[in-house]
């Protein structure tokens, strides 16, 4: 098969939770099992790091991934979901997986496929410990797809786990609340294999501690250990009118200028993070304890690597969609955070911004619990609702009568695209057109 006929295959014969949802859930490791054990277990032939999480372990994985190429290390990093090129999944320093490498490992194992009939993210993970193996990779960055101890990336027994922290999402297949989801992220820690954990939330960190215990796993809180201190920067004093760049313009060419403490102690000063969402702090705390762990393990990591990797995130492994500019005329801005922690931090963040009017594309997932999530938007903007293109979308007809209920007024729109050309057409330069509320709905627009 050639390129075009092999992502015809993964994406036709092979259920795909992110495009199907839990039809394509698979409630044990058995085909991932069975899928590495064809391939000669590839996994167990480099050293890997783990991370699990509600939100932050897609920018976790790539940071940490940055920071270790700087380092001088050879990276894998397998990340998902993709955003426009299937590719984004597998990665070695930063290089996308060649595509002549993804056609004939379907060509070569096709008919052993056929007879595990694994799903799309089993066959991918595959796909992933192989490419790595044969890369000879010096250490892999693996970001788990959907909770944690059943999610087919943990057939692996990593140097290090991280856990970024919990909140409601997928809550019928991990659990209706917060400590079941819990239960099964902390299914990633291994038996003496340390763990960083995100954030100390009440009421779950004992799930955390007693599974370390039971394993004799160490276990660090990073919150406990390291902060991030946003600094003041020149954006923050300017008023309209002022010289120079508008207001907006500033928020728009900003970076995220932060100071990172350990213990107390200044570590690093004004490093300046390409993510300038407010949530980077969080995940730059869990980034800085697993810096600190890893070094313990061999690793000769410094804190000149640790801030060049933060710095230099984007360029050296392609992270997008977090909260990134996409225009400016009007201005336009994008974010993947799509569940109810997620959608807090953002729009905590929009009120920061010097716009007139807002205007908001959005489409969910129909999976998502609406009650929890549309509450939380702002009633003030101007709504586009709209479906992201995957079966599992929501109908923007059924969106826009539930968003009615809390309040949020706006049309429906026949596609993201549309939806997008209607909410800049009606905007002006003074206003904010924002997307989000589905990774999917952002991927359509970049």
């Amino acid at each position: 098969m050639n390129y075009k006929q092999t992502l015809e295959y993964l994406y036709a014969c092979l259920p795909m939770f992110h495009r199907v949802g839990a039809a394509a859930y698979k409630a044990d490791l058995n085909n991932t099992i069975a899928l590495c054990d064809l391939l000669g277990n590839p996994q167990n032939h480099f050293p890997t790091i783990h991370i699990a999480g509600t939100n932050g372990k897609g920018s976790v994985s790539h940071t940490l991934a940055s920071i270790l190429q700087c380092s001088g290390l050879k990276t894998g990093l397998y990340t998902s979901p993709h955003l426009k090129d299937f590719r984004e999944r597998i990665r070695i320093d930063g290089k996308m997986i060649d595509k002549r490498h993804v056609s004939s490992f379907i060509t070569r194992y096709q008919k052993d496929f056929d007879a595990i009939r694994p799903s799309f993210f089993e066959l991918t993970v595959g796909m992933a410990f192989q490419y790595f193996r044969e890369q000879k990779v010096d250490i892999a960055v693996i970001e788990t797809g959907l909770g944690g101890r059943l999610d087919s990336t943990n057939i692996i027994r990593p140097l290090l786990s991280v856990i970024t922290n919990i909140s409601y999402d997928h809550q019928h297949l991990l659990g209706e609340t917060l400590q079941q989801i819990a239960v099964e992220k902390a299914g990633i820690i291994k038996p003496g294999v340390p763990v960083v954990i995100g954030e100390t939330q009440p009421g779950i960190s004992s799930v955390f501690v007693e599974k370390s215990h039971e394993l004799k796993a160490p276990l660090v809180f990073a919150d406990r250990h390291f902060s991030a201190v946003k600094c003041r920067t020149t954006e923050d004093s300017l008023q309209p009118g002022d010289e120079g760049f508008t207001p907006m313009q500033e928020k728009m060419r900003t970076v995220l200028t932060m100071d990172i403490f350990h213990d107390g102690k200044l570590l690093l000063q004004k490093v300046e993070s390409p993510l300038p969402g407010w949530y980077q702090l969080k995940n730059t705390m869990t980034v800085a304890a697993a810096w600190n762990l890893l070094k313990s393990t061999g690793f000769k990591l410094t804190t000149d690597h640790l801030r060049k990797g933060i710095e230099q995130v984007i360029v050296n492994t392609g992270l997008a969609g977090r909260w990134q500019w996409l225009d400016n005329h009007p201005p336009t801005l994008c974010d993947t955070g799509h569940n109810e922690s997620g959608l807090k931090a953002v729009t905590a963040q929009l009120k920061d911004l010097p716009y007139e009017n807002l205007h908001w594309v959005l489409g969910v997932v129909n999976d998502k619990d609406l009650g929890k999530i549309l509450p939380l938007l702002p009633v003030d903007a101007t709504w586009y609702f709209c479906k992201p293109a995957i079966p599992r979308g929501l109908e923007a007809t059924i969106l826009q009568e539930k968003a009615l209920q809390a309040g949020l007024h706006g049309s429906v729109y026949p596609s993201v695209k549309k939806a997008l050309q209607a909410a800049r057409k009606a905007a002006s330069d003074r206003d904010l057109v924002f997307v989000g509320g589905s990774t999917f709905v952002v991927a359509e627009v970049i």
